[in-house]
């Protein structure tokens, strides 16, 4: 370890080497820190967080930079720093406990811990000093220390209750999924929606791109259109909200208000590849060109800013530049009328809800400093204003961009590729088609061991982490969107085998559902199961979506099997809360509604092929599975035996649409196809 650096020093993650020139004496998470705690018989203080977490910087300004603090902490503790991206399953145990213990969560969570990793105490951001009644560190650390050394027995009673609460993976499950849920759900939704503003209440406001995108399908199969306006609306106030870098596309975490104006900064890859995948059926679903602009200014923010040359996309970027939050971002009034000159800076102002005293107040003290948030009052802004939005683009190219963190995740590239190929053939960009083959080209050359089970994180050169369940289930997602884009049977193939090796490795064989990690994976003996959706969906939700697929792809039932073990598994917490699994029942709707296959049968990328292509990709049907057998090929009739009997018509490329296993007449006008899957619902 080099001189004024502690072990973090060592590590890949970008996290964790922010940290290695704290004065506290840090240990990655792992069985050195482990074995430390036992030799020297003191707890474990476990501070968890991420590179881009405004608060994560916060504590580490005032505390973990402190030497008072590090001296507490390196005299009486073994201090563990985890980067909750690159161990999701350490985060995930713990903020399970600590929600268990205290009824909430988030980060930087802070955990106090037996040698052993039992907990006994959580919390999330500390202050290094105590104030408005909450113990800060300086006056913690020496309690909980005391406590150790003369009343231990209390806490280590505490460490085995809430470890066995931790490791109860046993959900009571209600049963069969009965179709009236997806009402329920909607009604649940419609009261909970922001009528004025769009999106869920209360603040603050996450986007939750999963619950649009279940409102989009419950308006397809019910004809609902109150779904579709909710959906609409969300989808417009996000995209004309501060919580969208107006200038260079990209969502930002979420908004600290109800109307979507002030944002935290931090830009997230699976954010914008849940926005994608919500926008893109937004625009599938209502022809808005709108929606269709800010699918092309995310993606194109995200090959540029996030893109690695070698193929896979990095995870985020800072909320923070120089330690300001947003100063990237921001505007002062006074920079609007230099740069624009006074009369167009003047209206340029007004449009976009500038006020000479700034609008932004700072997330961490409600401190005003004078910056702006450019959120326009109205779509014809965005026109009107484009000549100036260019301005401001090209010089605030000059400035210092965050920090951005440059591992590569396998589960978040998952996602985004999936999005960018879903939106790749419903735009018809096949740059946009070929960058996403790429980056899974990218995962399975870099990041799949020898045994066929992904890792989680690639940096420098170095693949590393074994693989969790998201991993896996998000992978197959966009492997089958990349089949879906191109038609290329090698994907399906891949899809298969990789969702047979998902089976083997975390399904929970007596209660269904998929376990977040392999069994005795490594040092963490706490296996969770989970099937909430956040800001993501989980990775339970994840697979019944890809598992329903491939069923319905491949005529393979066992796959829907085990899709109908994940909704029996967490059967109970849907019915109490079903808007917290709208992903997941996503996917029991495209399992209970009426099956639709195409086979599309002609010569892969022939003139005929593709125009027949072209109608069936340019309709809006999100439970419709699309299978191309090139007459050519042999190997998909193996693959998927229900399309023996579909051949050309007299040599010319031929549709074969099906429904609940039956098939209609075979289709060779384009025409004629279009006309029939409007009709089908």
């Amino acid at each position: 370890i080099l001189k004024g650096y502690n072990r973090l020093s060592q590590q890949k993650s970008p996290y964790l080497i922010q940290h290695s020139k704290n004065p506290v004496n840090w240990y990655p998470w792992g069985k050195e820190a482990f074995r430390e705690a036992k030799r020297r018989d003191v707890p474990l203080f476990i501070s968890i967080g991420y590179s881009t977490c405004h608060w994560c910087h916060v504590m580490a300004h005032e505390s973990f930079e402190n030497q008072e603090v590090a001296d507490l902490l390196n005299r009486d503790f073994v201090a563990v720093k985890v980067d909750r991206e690159e161990r999701p399953d350490v985060d995930s145990a713990y903020m399970r406990g600590c929600q268990l213990a205290t009824g909430s969560g988030g980060w930087p969570l802070t955990v106090i811990a037996t040698p052993e990793g039992k907990p006994f105490f959580f919390s999330t951001y500390i202050p290094k000093e105590s104030r408005y009644g909450r113990k800060g560190l300086l006056e913690l650390l020496p309690a909980v220390s005391g406590m150790w050394k003369h009343n231990r027995d209390e806490l280590l009673r505490s460490s085995e209750n809430i470890s066995r609460e931790m490791e109860r993976t046993e959900i009571e499950s209600v049963g069969d999924f009965d179709p009236a849920l997806l009402d329920r759900t909607y009604s649940k939704l419609q009261e909970i929606s922001d009528p004025e503003h769009g999106g869920f209440i209360p603040a603050p406001k996450f986007p939750m791109p999963h619950r649009i995108i279940y409102l989009l399908r419950y308006w397809y199969r019910t004809g609902n259109e109150k779904a579709l306006r909710t959906a609409k609306k969300s989808l417009e106030q996000m995209r004309l909200g501060g919580i969208y870098d107006q200038l260079d596309g990209g969502f930002h975490r979420y908004s600290t208000d109800p109307t979507w104006r002030l944002p935290h900064f931090e830009k997230m890859l699976y954010d914008q590849a849940m926005q994608v995948l919500a926008y893109t059926e937004g625009y599938q679903a209502s022809g808005d060109q709108l929606f269709a602009d800010t699918v092309e200014e995310i993606v194109d923010y995200v090959i540029r800013e996030l893109g690695d040359r070698k193929g896979g996309f990095h995870s985020s970027e800072d909320a923070d530049t120089d330690g300001v939050e947003g100063k990237f971002y921001t505007w002062k009034a006074d920079e609007i009328l230099e740069i624009l000159g006074r009369d167009r800076g003047m209206d340029f102002m007004e449009s976009f809800n500038m006020d000479k005293k700034g609008n932004f107040s700072e997330e961490a003290t409600g401190r005003r400093r004078g910056d702006n948030v450019l959120h326009p009052n109205g779509r014809s802004r965005l026109v009107e204003f484009s000549r100036e939005l260019e301005t401001l683009r090209s010089v605030r190219k000059k400035r210092k961009r965050p920090f951005k963190d440059d591992k590569i995740l396998t589960d978040w590239n998952g996602l985004f590729i999936a999005a960018l190929a879903r939106a790749g053939w419903v735009f018809r960009r096949d740059d946009w088609i070929e960058r996403a083959v790429g980056g899974m080209e990218f995962i399975l050359n870099n990041m799949k061991g020898e045994d066929g089970v992904l890792l989680h994180r690639y940096r420098d050169g170095e693949a590393a982490v074994n693989g969790f369940l998201d991993d896996h289930s998000f992978t197959i997602l966009a492997i089958l969107e990349l089949y879906r884009a191109t038609g290329n049977a090698s994907f399906l193939n891949t899809a298969m085998d990789l969702a047979d090796t998902m089976i083997e490795n975390y399904l929970d064989r007596e209660r269904g559902g998929f376990y977040n990690k392999m069994e005795g994976a490594d040092d963490l003996k706490y296996r969770s199961k989970e099937g909430y959706d956040g800001a993501k969906p989980s990775g339970n939700s994840a697979a019944a979506m890809v598992l329903l697929k491939l069923s319905r792809l491949t005529g393979r039932e066992e796959y829907e099997r085990y899709a109908d073990g994940i909704y029996n598994a967490f059967s109970r917490d849907i019915e109490r809360n079903p808007t917290s699994y709208t992903y997941l029942l996503s996917a029991m709707m495209h399992a209970s509604g009426r099956s639709r296959e195409i086979v599309l049968c002609g010569v892969e990328g022939g003139p005929g092929t593709e125009g027949l292509k072209t109608v069936i990709d340019s309709i809006y049907d999100p439970f419709q599975v699309l299978v191309i057998k090139d007459p050519a090929k042999d190997d998909l009739e193996d693959l998927i035996p229900y399309t023996r009997g579909a051949v050309p018509i007299d040599g010319n490329p031929t549709a074969y649409v099906c429904r609940d296993s039956n098939c209609d007449v075979p289709v060779m006008d384009p025409g004629i196809l279009k006309s029939r899957l409007k009709n089908i619902r």
